[in-house]
């Protein structure tokens, strides 16, 4: 069966859509630059805290009876962040610091019942699905980096390396580092009790003031508290909205901060498929974090392992592309904002998984790594990397370096570059002509308020084997109201752009009659649209939302590749709970033969398709929770049929045992065939303290062909320091047997000198 083909768009369709979006986007910049001259962060003013000295020695135990907890500052009259920000919050908390020679000390009174809602009692995991608080401390008050610290009332700690902005890739809590919490719970309150060693936090010596704010997570009311108030389109973690801390004393430089964490690791692991004995190994190895300043770190590892780290999640995809699987190797998480947050979703000019890993995720040795991090000065960020892989059997040794910088300018903007290069070396020599390299420069303006925003890229990638369209750039401009949202953003990419240490979609477009991939640059304009309505009066609805995603694909010539317009209607409830509608219209001008199932290949072509779908999630705060979802209609030539169901039960706060399901059934005339695509995730974590957890994790995907176990049992027996036992195997889904297996027991120990 041929598809219905249309004719291409043609030049005058883009000049039209262009000479729509850049004058918009001109205008977005130009009533940006009138908000930026106009505002200012008034909470600076309004909402200010006095720090003063103990008087006498702090017991961490929670109780808040020293003298200084009866003397000192308190923070409270809190506002509400979430559903509304135009109130008061319904609880009262109340918020203290103090600090000595070598710690601040921050001290929280929740006034609550005793009814809490606790997700876990793992580390860094949770805080915004349960009962909270936590100090956000910005130590150079210039919006650019900060740090939050939070516990739950059952003392599960939470800390977090923030950037300038709202977004998810300015919120990293990956960062690890030795801090302390004690708490008490009693019939009407908790209380939490912080020291935070000066050591900890990246500071300059001799301010006296530093960016401040406390939230507090009233999970069970469904509600965000915060002091400083911060309007209900931005992220709590948003620095440009911190109140101010005034020291009477401002805190003096520390000495040197050195900590080494060597590690020993016993295993054995066994290849079924390559009929190979097991092979038993020990390694050792070692990370190291340098403080060269208060606010520059420098990170070392030597021989570093990653078998703690949970295996990827297996995901069913659907699309003529690879995906995007997240880096989970904690040496390249902390402080990672620096070098990743460069380009956009589809191009990532950094993207640390493609040092130490092939390209279907096998751990490649990594001799040793290097990474400088941190502000050279208040408004100036630095990142230097390095990192030198081993020579295998399939692979010659990779020397990889990242460098990058972020100069904030006019208060909230930025601008940005960055440099990455790849070489090969064959017994220690540089393999001539076998290298991969790339610059890029990006400037962000974002006004005082963090409302508007506009950005413009360009990188530039140098391969030895191609001479022309190795560039990658985008101009956009976004605006985030309280009702009103949207984005322009207009995305270039060359046909010999590549990235060899990053991430590139959508260029390596798969033929399948001649199994092979041809590349082909694209355009792309990215303009979603959202209203958000928050009813004042309502018993039922917290809020609800419509949002239209449009997106257009050209190729290098303008010809049209593709479109899709989603539509979706949410409502968010007061018990948590959440229902949506959506609608999804496409568009593809398929340029080569590809297949979604075992039969004939689909034609090039042009294809229209469709689908309609609900979503629903129960109300998260109850012990059973659910979810499910439904979508049906025409997918190129043929109809897909989507199903998903997600269950969990929480035993608070010991327990949590979750269950994920997705079905997919294409359905293609005659000969292209049909493909029935199961996924199931079964999930067990029990929790026997805050410092003893043991995960299971099962992944069975029909597509993937694999059934995964992977056990973990982790006992933090001191501060940063653990012992893991981990159990990892693969099976074969269709003809049931083992591919792989592993064991591994590591230790390491957190040694500060």
């Amino acid at each position: 069966m041929q598809p219905n083909l249309v004719h291409p768009i043609n030049i005058e369709l883009v000049t039209s859509i262009m000479k729509i979006a850049l004058p918009i986007l001109a205008l977005w910049l130009a009533c940006a630059g009138v908000v930026h001259a106009q505002n200012n962060n008034p909470n600076q003013e309004s909402h200010e805290i006095r720090i003063q000295r103990a008087s006498s020695p702090i017991i961490l135990d929670g109780k808040l009876e020293e003298a200084v907890w009866k003397e000192a500052e308190i923070a409270t009259d809190f506002w509400q962040k979430q559903p509304r920000d135009d109130i008061k919050a319904g609880l009262r908390t109340e918020m203290q610091v103090t600090y000595d020679d070598q710690f601040l000390y921050v001290a929280a009174t929740c006034f609550d019942s005793t009814n809490h809602v606790v997700a876990t009692l793992k580390r860094d995991i949770g805080f915004w699905d349960g009962d909270a608080v936590a100090v956000i401390l910005d130590p150079l008050n210039e919006a650019t980096t900060g740090f939050m610290f939070g516990a739950s009332p059952y003392g599960v700690q939470t800390e977090v390396l923030l950037g300038g902005g709202s977004g998810f890739e300015n919120y990293s809590r990956e960062w690890d580092n030795r801090w302390y919490v004690e708490v008490q719970r009693y019939l009407d309150r908790w209380t939490v009790e912080m020291a935070i060693p000066f050591k900890t936090l990246r500071y300059e010596a001799g301010k006296t003031s530093w960016g401040i704010n406390f939230t507090r997570n009233d999970k069970k009311n469904n509600r965000l508290d915060t002091w400083a108030p911060v309007p209900r389109q931005f992220w709590v973690i948003d620095l440009g909205y911190t109140g101010k801390m005034i020291w009477d004393e401002a805190p003096k430089k520390l000495t040197s901060n050195i900590a080494a964490i060597p590690y020993v690791n016993v295993s054995q692991n066994k290849d079924f498929e390559a009929g190979e004995p097991a092979n038993n190994s020990l390694a050792a190895g070692m990370d190291a974090k340098i403080a060269l300043t208060p606010a520059l770190n420098l990170d070392l590892t030597i021989n570093p392992d990653f078998s703690q780290v949970e295996v990827d999640q297996q995901i069913t995809n659907l699309t003529r592309f690879s995906i995007f699987l997240p880096e989970r190797r904690t040496f390249f998480l902390e402080n990672s904002d620096i070098f990743t947050n460069f380009g956009n979703p589809l191009i990532r000019p950094f993207f640390s998984r493609r040092i130490g890993l092939d390209e279907g995720g096998r751990a490649v040795p990594i001799d040793f790594g290097a990474r400088l991090t941190g502000n050279v000065t208040g408004s100036t960020r630095i990142g230097v990397l390095n990192a030198q892989t081993r020579a295998t059997t399939d692979q010659l040794a990779q020397n990889y370096t990242a460098l990058s910088f972020n100069q904030r300018l006019f208060q909230r903007s930025t601008l940005k570059g960055t440099f990455t290069n790849r070489q090969s070396f064959d017994e220690g020599e540089q393999v001539k002509g076998d290298y991969g390299r790339n610059a890029g420069l990006e400037f962000e303006y974002q006004s005082l308020d963090g409302a508007w925003q506009g950005w413009g890229t360009y990188h530039q990638a140098f391969k030895p084997e191609f001479q022309d369209e190795q560039q990658f750039w985008t101009i956009g401009g976004s605006y985030t109201g309280a009702v009103f949202s949207t984005t322009v953003d207009w995305v270039n990419v060359g046909t010999n752009y590549t990235a060899d240490v990053g991430f590139v979609n959508r260029l390596e477009n798969y033929d399948a009659i001649r199994d092979t991939s041809v590349r082909l640059g694209y355009r792309l304009l990215f303009l979603p649209l959202e209203w958000t309505f928050v009813p004042k009066k309502s018993q039922i609805l917290n809020q609800h939302s419509f949002r239209i995603e449009n997106v257009l694909t050209l190729d290098d010539t303008y010809q049209f590749v593709e479109r899709g317009h989603e539509l979706r209607y949410q409502f968010e409830f007061k018990n948590s709970s959440e229902f949506s509608v959506s609608a999804n219209f496409n568009e593809t001008d398929l340029r080569f033969p590809f297949s979604f199932t075992d039969g004939v290949p689909l034609a090039a072509g042009r294809y229209v398709y469709s689908d309609f779908g609900m979503e629903y999630k129960s109300d998260e705060r109850k012990f059973f929770q659910y979810g499910t979802m439904l979508s049906s209609g025409t997918f190129y030539s043929g109809n897909i049929t989507r199903l998903g169901a997600f269950a969990l039960y929480r035993a608070q706060p010991w327990g949590n045992f979750s269950l994920e399901v997705e079905y997919n059934r294409l359905r293609f005339p005659d000969e292209f065939g049909e493909e029935e695509i199961w996924a199931f995730s079964p999930r067990i974590e029990i929790n026997f303290h805050r410092n003893l957890f043991w995960t299971t994790f099962l992944q069975y995907n029909t597509q993937a062909d694999n059934f995964n176990i992977n056990s973990r049992l982790q006992w933090r027996f001191a501060p940063m320091s653990d012992l893991f036992v981990v159990y990892t195997e693969n099976y074969a889904v269709e003809f049931f047997g083992p591919k792989n297996r592993a064991m591994v027991l590591k230790l390491n120990y957190w040694l500060v000198l």
